[in-house]
């Protein structure tokens, strides 16, 4: 609410961002400089930021400042509407159930969530009742208040309303003099802010799901119970996010990897995958992909343990910076192993096996390697997040001299290999030094300098995440944009001098001299399992052909075709297209609409005039008819629709090899 001071005697000067000036009586507001621009910005401003800091609207700016106005239309003002939606929600609840204890509600991407402990379950009802009960709060269009009151004063009055976590929480913040409290009528909460002035603010939104939590994420803590919300500017786009939430449900990877009989999830194995053959065939050919694309990329491939000693482990800093999500066993005379979370380690030990030169540099190992990682049962999602699961992982030992050039080819090939699979828009993140690292801060600067280096040559955009690094090196992460615009979080290189120096990792320079290599950690996939959920998701299920994992059908028409169409699904298998034929007593429409429904690319289809030509009639899943072909035409067809992207380009650059060699030779003679 706009700040009206008592006999001002100062005027403070407010600098807006086109360094146009405004002379105010002090103290004024960010409410009081938007009503002195125009009575329409005064109506959309939620908060501001001064002199860099963001404030309320209603705090109260006593100096010269600069200022700027945040609205509802702009991005950090959703923030805002979806942070104070939460506080909203905490009043609903309090209101519905006065029982329950409020933990704490964050921003999330997209929304909110509010944990809270209440002694039974909450139901769809009670979702559905508690978003009732917000919307009509938000009907009453009341101002949200704000007050700065002593540390004390705010663990007196929650522990006069018998919330015990918001105590807990103050309790933690030892060095917090002031709190800030915000008031939605009777319902009080405690929060840095800023948040909405009006509940106006808040109308477009909705309670999307319930799931279980822990008070602080840890198992061995009190369950609590999370609501999810989501809230936006406008009713628009509210409407398409629910519309991108529907199709993202009919997207989802495990109903159809259901649907699609490729693999399934049992309790026995909790976090671990069942392939089934489908599932199976459509993993190993992602593997197949990255193994050749590797070998013509000048990688080797290697393969090392699973299960290692726990010196190993302290060697590298895992087990002090990783040890809560390893899987560590003791034998029996007293030695601790750990099951690999990831591959470096055993990456290093390969290469400290016998002595390496200047010469061998660089050395590019690849790695699919099995690793094992400890996560909550409540983090587990489908291929999204497992237990064990498959990373490509490979490791390249080179000069100084050669690690720009190095990063560069490495960035290069991941942009590349995600335009094959259908990933044009690639957004990259650059995560800088965490607080809990080793090395140098100077090791750390020529790290950082090594990545932006190499990304500043490429002419490639990039953004930087202060702080969320690995705690062995900066990273590099490939966000991919999918088919209904989520980003998803894939392939990282990392840039690394702390491992080759723990381990003691050198080679012979050109002196004779012992040099520490640079290490990088590259993952492009990152987990095989992870890509194929967001393969399926991205492709609605409808793989590419020469992903599917079968690749076509043989449909007859009648059972006299029955032997025709086996015939040529053989055929088709001999070609290194995956067929099967479909020769069941049904009718041709329910055997085409069955086998569409499992995304296979090619139908195709014989009946008494195909079975007398030696023909057969093509279809695409799609529904394009692709016409009536003679058998070795349709073969040649469909080995070439379904060749992989890299074996094609190849075929197309030995041919070009081919025919250059065959030109003719023009000899002083010949002239």
């Amino acid at each position: 609410m706009p700040h009206t001071p008592q006999a001002p005697d100062t005027l403070v000067t407010i600098t807006l961002p086109d360094q146009q000036q405004l002379q105010l009586a002090s103290p004024t507001s960010v409410a009081n400089v938007a009503a002195a621009i125009g009575p329409g910005l005064a109506r959309r401003t939620l908060a501001g930021r001064v002199n860099g800091e963001w404030v309320d609207a209603c705090d109260p700016i006593t100096q010269d400042a600069e200022v700027v106005v945040i609205t509802d239309q702009d991005p950090d003002g959703l923030d805002i509407i979806r942070h104070s939606c939460a506080h909203l929600l905490g009043h609903a609840v309090k209101q519905l159930y006065p029982e329950a204890e409020m933990v704490i509600g964050p921003v999330i991407e997209d929304g909110f969530y509010y944990d809270i402990a209440y002694a039974r379950p909450f139901t769809p009802e009670d979702m559905a009742a508690i978003e009732t009960r917000m919307k009509a709060l938000i009907d009453q269009e009341y101002e949200v208040g704000k007050q700065r009151v002593a540390r004390d004063d705010a663990l007196t009055l929650f522990r006069q309303r018998g919330e015990s976590y918001k105590q807990r929480l103050i309790e933690e913040l030892p060095d917090e003099h002031y709190l800030g409290l915000y008031f939605h009528q009777e319902y009080v909460d405690m929060c840095r802010g800023p948040h909405v002035p009006n509940t106006r603010f808040l109308k477009h939104f909705t309670l999307t799901k319930l799931s279980g939590a822990y008070w602080r994420g840890d198992a061995r803590n009190a369950q609590l119970q999370r609501i999810y919300g989501t809230a936006w500017a406008d009713r628009k786009a509210l409407k398409a996010h629910l519309q991108r939430l529907e199709e993202a449900e009919k997207r989802d990877h495990r109903r159809l990897g259901r649907q699609l009989g490729l693999f399934h999830f049992q309790e026995e194995a909790p976090g671990s995958v069942f392939w089934h053959p489908d599932g199976w065939t459509v993993l190993q050919t992602l593997i197949s992909y990255m193994r050749r694309r590797q070998q013509s990329s000048g990688y080797v491939e290697v393969n090392t343990p699973d299960m290692m000693d726990r010196s190993l482990w302290e060697t590298s800093g895992h087990w002090h910076n990783y040890q809560e999500h390893m899987f560590t066993t003791n034998t029996e005379d007293g030695r601790a192993l750990a099951l690999k979370p990831m591959n470096c380690p055993g990456s290093v030990l390969l290469f400290r096996h016998g002595l390496k030169s200047y010469r061998d540099l660089p050395i590019r190992m690849g790695e699919f390697g099995k690793v094992h990682r400890y996560e909550p049962s409540g983090a587990l999602h489908g291929l999204l997040r497992v237990r064990h699961f498959t990373q490509d992982d490979a490791h390249i030992y080179c000069t100084p001299a050669q690690m720009n050039e190095e990063c560069r080819r490495v960035v290069a090939l991941v942009l590349d290999i995600y335009r094959e699979f259908g990933f044009e828009d690639v957004n990259l993140k650059l995560s800088t030094r965490p607080a809990n690292r080793m090395g140098s801060d100077t090791l750390w600067d020529q790290l950082e300098d090594a990545l932006t280096t190499s990304l500043d040559s490429m002419d490639l955009p990039y953004q930087i995440n202060p702080g969320e690094g690995a705690f062995y090196g900066p990273k590099l992460e490939f966000v991919l944009r999918d088919a209904i615009g989520r980003d998803w979080q894939c392939g990282t290189l990392q840039v690394d001098m702390n491992l080759p120096e723990r381990f003691g990792l050198d080679y012979i320079d050109e002196q004779g001299q012992r040099q520490r290599p640079v290490l990088l950690h590259r993952a492009l996939f990152g987990s095989l399992e992870r890509f194929m959920g967001i393969l399926i998701e991205h492709h609605a299920g409808k793989l590419p052909p020469w992903l599917a994992p079968r690749q076509a059908v043989v449909l007859s028409i009648t059972e006299a075709q029955a032997d025709y169409a086996a015939t040529l699904a053989e055929a088709l298998c001999g070609a290194g297209i995956r067929a099967h034929a479909d020769v069941r007593n049904e009718k041709i429409g329910y055997k085409i609409r069955e086998q569409t429904l499992q995304c296979l690319p090619f139908l195709l289809i014989v009946g008494k005039r195909e079975a007398a030509e030696g023909s057969v009639t093509l279809r695409q899943r799609d529904g394009t008819e692709l016409g009536t072909l003679q058998v070795d035409a349709a073969i040649r067809l469909l080995a070439d629709h379904t060749q992989p992207p890299d074996l094609a380009a190849r075929q197309r650059a030995q041919a070009e090899r081919l025919q250059r060699l065959r030109a003719p030779i023009h000899t002083e003679e010949t002239v």
